[in-house]
């Protein structure tokens, strides 16, 4: 059933104590939404308790307000009024707490993947949004936003239209990023620091993929990948790749942009396509998802097997 204002007014009026959760390894929109709608909630509605789950996020997301609160680990125990599911299409992407969202008395889950067939007691998704936190300012109340609030909103937005750049950037994703910047947003820390900004490890990271990369299909496919040797050398972990595959996608003649990286029995595909690859076709074959552009999956298997695998599939939309 869809969310429209009155419903997630009254979930939250008879609610005493609310989760919100979001996807595994999470980003800056999941991130952003999670503590956005944690924000919007306190702001707003007197004496509810609101605990956000997450795995634990990066430390250039630390000033948003409620980072410090995040809780990492599962509390299998809890049983919550309502629990809200963020960024998130498929129970998988929920994985570490996934008892609790179980256990929960109600379900709202919101989104903007078009690989979320909608599930919950109450759902909202909008593909046409860049991101989830573009659906919550659909959502909530304009003069009921923060500026603390506004901040975890802005950042979102940022992060999943790649600073306004991705084709997923409407006339309205503008216009909500404008009625953010009113309310006092720090604009040019957000995205310089959250998102521009690398580490020394996160560039040696980027210099060595792009060494190891290869043109495939006359130039219109770019691939490369990291080895564990790669990361353990540079003591880095594979949050520090993030990145690593936008910045092959914008090579010249490139269509699409595959790079990987090993995860327990096999690889971790990310991939980027420019005009008219769909990737997140290729990503659904393998259990993952994502975007038309930009989606991920897990594939089992060698380097070269899963390197074969993916740029097949890629070749028969060329």
């Amino acid at each position: 059933m869809g969310v429209r204002m009155k419903h997630f007014n009254e979930q939250i009026l008879k609610a005493e104590n609310i989760a919100i959760t979001g996807h595994i390894h999470p980003d800056g929109d999941c991130i952003g939404s999670c503590l956005a709608l944690k924000q919007y909630i306190l702001d707003n509605y007197s004496g509810k308790t609101v605990d956000v789950y997450l795995e634990p996020v990066s430390s250039e997301f630390y000033f948003l307000n409620h980072a410090n609160e995040i809780i990492t680990e599962s509390d299998d125990e809890a049983v919550y009024d309502l629990f809200f599911v963020l960024d998130c299409g498929s129970e998988d992407r929920y994985e570490p707490f996934a008892v609790m969202v179980n256990h929960a008395k109600t379900l709202i889950g919101i989104d903007h993947h078009i690989s979320n067939d909608g599930f919950g007691d109450f759902c909202k998704i909008d593909p046409k949004a860049s991101a989830t936190c573009e659906v919550l300012c659909d959502i909530f109340e304009e003069d009921k936003i923060s500026k603390e609030c506004a901040q975890c909103l802005y950042t979102g937005i940022v992060h999943d239209t790649g600073v306004f750049k991705h084709s997923n950037t409407t006339r309205k994703t503008m216009e909500y990023a404008g009625m953010l910047l009113e309310k006092g947003v720090s604009s040019t820390k957000i995205i310089d620091e959250t998102f521009y900004q690398k580490t020394f490890v996160q560039n040696q990271l980027l210099g060595k993929t792009l060494l190891k990369s290869e043109l495939h299909v006359d130039g219109k496919i770019i691939f490369s990948y990291l080895s564990e040797k790669d990361f353990e050398e540079l003591n880095a972990s594979t949050s520090d790749s993030d990145g690593i595959i936008d910045q092959l996608r914008i090579t010249k003649g490139v269509e699409a942009a595959v790079f990987l990286y090993p995860i327990e029995d096999g690889y971790k595909v990310s991939m980027r396509s420019n005009e008219y690859v769909n990737v997140a076709e290729i990503a659904k074959l393998y259990g993952g998802g994502g975007h038309i552009r930009a989606a991920g999956c897990s594939v089992k298997g060698t380097l070269e097997e899963v390197k074969d695998t993916i740029l097949k599939e890629i070749t028969k939309q060329l």
